[in-house]
């Protein structure tokens, strides 16, 4: 275990969880901002991309478990994304949505932004938010973070404007 929160703790994503996360990333409307479900090809990708980060950073995205029937809801954690010139550390989240609208993303969220700052040190930590995805971006304001400025990623041939949202230690 990673962290814990009230009702939840974060772990480190294995092989066992790859069915947990097709529920998530394979379905249409949790993966809007990504401009549509993932294929088990992409699935697996994302999977091992999260192990690699655990080797080279000993963080990433961590699964959000549920304490109180031990399954996996979500992820959520901090990784290294680029930004304009730079990189930045992030907190990312992405929820089943079975599990939308209970606050999950937000006590997973500030548990992630006390590790960044209080474990990694980290002087600033930010959530990078597509513009149309406006439940996340309740959830960094609610995380006590402030949308600074934007971005245009280019992601499977679309052009996507993005916020970033900051936390400052």
């Amino acid at each position: 275990m990673i962290l814990e929160t009230e009702r939840l703790y974060l772990r480190e994503l294995t092989e066992a969880d790859f069915d947990s996360l097709c529920e998530i990333l394979q379905d249409k409307e949790t993966m809007y901002a990504y401009e549509g479900a993932f294929s088990d090809y992409e699935v697996r990708e994302w999977l091992d991309r999260q192990i690699f980060r655990y080797h080279q950073w000993n963080f990433g995205l961590w699964a959000v478990i549920l304490k109180e029937n031990n399954k996996l809801i979500g992820q959520c954690g901090l990784t290294m994304q680029p930004w304009k010139e730079s990189e930045v550390l992030e907190i990312g989240y992405l929820f089943n949505r079975a599990y939308w609208h209970k606050g999950f993303a937000t006590e997973a969220a500030r548990a992630c932004k006390k590790y960044a700052f209080e474990v990694l040190q980290a002087e600033e930590v930010c959530s990078i938010i597509r513009d149309t995805n406006i439940p996340s971006q309740n959830v960094a304001l609610r995380n006590e973070m402030v949308k600074t400025d934007a971005w245009i990623k280019h992601y499977k041939g679309v052009d996507m404007p993005h916020d970033r949202y900051v936390a400052q230690r």
